[in-house]
């Protein structure tokens, strides 16, 4: 079905690197919610973890050869040319000053749902957004407290909700549990064994040809 104004999907992160779990729930989610687009955005600093191995534009890099030949997954490129620490309220902002009148939704997995109140404005996250969480079946939603109290008011299970309004909802959805690490991806290279199969063979390609995870940078 398509939707008159079709929402589309963010998924932002460090991507260091970019694996195919990420690339898998980005793009069981563009099919099973019918988004228009998934737009994957690195981030350019951290906010709540350390400084990644590799720098914004190997990051960047690397997401781009990982999409290439898949026209539903789409590189934002907003948070590099930024700068300084990637709130994700900030990218928010941004888009939807650049798409006034297209729903968005902000793609996190349940562990990232469960800490979203020490977000950055996070109330206001809801406001520009829908949340749409990659629900994996060993995590237990709350009973009580912030999350679950805003699961009560934002929750549903209709797709069609998240394309007839612009924000303010939250829908949960599973996706293939594909229990990949990208600090075990780096691990490996820097020992010396091999990542392939955990991620896509253009990435391990950069990898090799950069030298981007040498030990001395793990």
């Amino acid at each position: 079905m398509h939707h008159p104004k079709q929402a589309i999907g963010i998924l932002g992160g460090t991507f260091d690197p970019i694996h195919y779990g990420h690339l898998r729930t980005a793009l069981e989610l563009y099919q099973a919610l019918d988004l228009a687009e998934v737009r994957l955005i690195p981030c350019y600093q951290p906010v709540h973890r350390k400084t990644p191995a590799a720098s914004p534009e190997q990051r960047l890099a690397m997401v781009q050869t990982a999409v290439a030949n898949e026209p539903g997954l789409k590189v934002d490129t907003c948070e590099i040319e930024r700068k300084g620490p990637s709130y994700t309220i900030d990218t928010l902002k941004h888009l939807r000053e650049t798409l006034p009148t297209t729903p968005l939704c902000l793609i996190m997995g349940i562990d990232a749902l469960l800490h979203f109140p020490s977000w950055h404005r996070w109330e206001d996250i809801l406001k520009l957004a829908h949340l749409v969480v990659a629900h994996r079946p060993q995590y237990q939603l709350p009973q009580t407290g912030t999350v679950a109290e805003l699961l009560k008011s934002c929750l549903t299970k209709q797709v069609a909700r998240l394309h007839d309004k612009l924000s303010g909802h939250i829908l949960l959805h599973p996706v293939t549990p594909l229990d990949i690490s990208a600090t075990d991806i780096r691990k490996q290279i820097a020992h010396g064994r091999s990542p392939e199969f955990l991620l896509p063979d253009s990435v391990y390609d950069y990898i090799k040809q950069h030298g981007t995870y040498s030990i001395s940078k793990i």
